[in-house]
């Protein structure tokens, strides 16, 4: 189970940083392609913001494509490590902030246009889920929105391997319930595969109930995420040589 203690030793200072997260993105060709093929599509409605917070930004794999479109940037992680390298990377960004958090608890700011979080809170468990959502639905802007990428394997299999260390207790079905328990609404959730036919991953859109009142959760089943990737990687590379 990637508990707290776990990811805190897990992408600390053991881990090996060099690529700076860009090997995550070789599926995809590139953090721009995936960026650009896959996550832009998917946010565009809601970019540039006037405020968006990162959750797990890791060495600022995305930061780098969130702090040119919004006016103010706020990053949480729980790794000093990576805190310390985002606070280099984007010095000059003199609207971005980055804090050190206990895992659980997001720092004061907002309220935010978008809360954003990639390929990082696959590893969380739902006691973070329980912490985080109403934390993020109380910083939200009237009309903003969260993107989460997190795991489903608890909807699949509980004997199944998982080698990409995805959470257990976590799933589609289970977050939705949490946000909608907390005053949130559904707007978008997508489960997708990673690295296998197993869809063990989600993207979740939501937002306030109160700014989308009439809203009905839209639901995709999407098996077909690494021939998405493998599309974009194709087809990209010619053009950005």
């Amino acid at each position: 189970m990637p508990n707290i203690e776990w990811n805190l030793a897990a992408w600390s200072s053991g881990r090996d940083w060099s690529g700076e997260g860009e090997a995550w993105s070789a599926p995809w060709g590139s953090s721009e392609a995936q960026w650009f093929g896959m996550l832009y599509p998917r946010l565009h409605r809601w970019l540039p913001a006037r405020s968006v917070m990162e959750i797990a930004p890791g060495y600022g794999r995305w930061t780098r494509f969130l702090v040119p479109n919004c006016a103010a940037f706020v990053g949480v992680d729980l790794s000093a490590t990576a805190i310390q390298a985002c606070q280099q990377s984007f010095a000059a960004a003199e609207h971005a902030r980055f804090h050190r958090n206990d895992g659980l608890t997001l720092p004061p700011g907002g309220p935010f246009d978008l809360v954003f979080s990639f390929d990082s809170l696959v590893h969380a468990e739902l006691e973070v889920f329980e912490a985080y959502v109403p934390q993020i639905l109380a910083n939200l802007a009237p009309g903003g929105v969260a993107f989460l990428h997190h795991s489903n394997l608890a909807a699949l299999d509980p004997a199944m391997d998982n080698p990409h260390h995805r959470a257990r207790s976590v799933s589609a079905v289970k977050l939705r319930q949490l946000v909608e328990a907390s005053g949130g609404a559904v707007l978008v959730q997508e489960v997708i595969s990673w690295g296998a036919i197993v869809q063990h991953d989600c993207m979740t859109l939501f937002g306030r109930q109160d700014s989308f009142p009439q809203s009905q959760p839209v639901l995709l089943d999407n098996p077909e995420t690494w021939r998405e990737a493998r599309m974009i990687q194709q087809f990209q590379a010619p053009w950005n040589r």
